[in-house]
């Protein structure tokens, strides 16, 4: 398989070829690791955390929020990099394992899909109010939080943009 093969194999739609992928890794037992996010600019930011994360693992799983959920969450000229894009581009990423959309507003019913080991989010977050978190601690999993590099987001990256245009 050519790495280009490798790329596409990580995003995944269908749910019953994730199933098979998960329960192979499970089998293995591998420590699946689980995050969420848009990801509409990757920056390095966004990169720092993706790597963090995979490290407390062995398989990382990213939840990728669909272009009509990015717009519901951050209105209706965002995202600017489609979702098959910027699936391609985590995909790409060597720690990342798998890229699975979703459409709804969170994640939930993905998570309780995935049933990750470890579910991790930024540390803007207190850690009972991550979506996901009853689902991962009644299997006996953690919740991690990471801290973010101060300076990089997407939103920032976009007003960038238009103060310099």
């Amino acid at each position: 398989m050519n790495k280009l093969d490798i790329v596409k194999n990580k995003i995944i739609s269908d749910k019953e070829n994730a199933f098979n992928l998960l329960q192979t890794w499970r089998f293995k037992e591998n420590k699946i690791i689980f995050t969420n996010g848009c990801f509409d600019l990757v920056h390095r930011g966004h990169l720092n955390y993706l790597a963090s994360a995979a490290s407390m693992g062995n398989k990382l799983v990213i939840g990728l929020n669909t272009d009509a959920s990015v717009q519901k969450l951050k209105g209706p000229n965002r995202p600017i990099i489609d979702e098959y894009s910027r699936a391609f581009l985590l995909a790409s990423l060597s720690f990342v394992d798998l890229v699975i959309y979703f459409e709804e507003q969170t994640p939930y019913e993905l998570i309780n899909f995935v049933q990750p080991d470890i579910l991790v989010k930024g540390s803007d977050y207190n850690t009972e109010d991550i979506v996901g978190y009853d689902i991962v601690k009644a299997k006996g999993g953690e919740i991690k939080t990471l801290d973010f590099i101060e300076g990089f987001s997407s939103t920032g990256i976009i007003n960038k943009i238009k103060e310099k245009g």
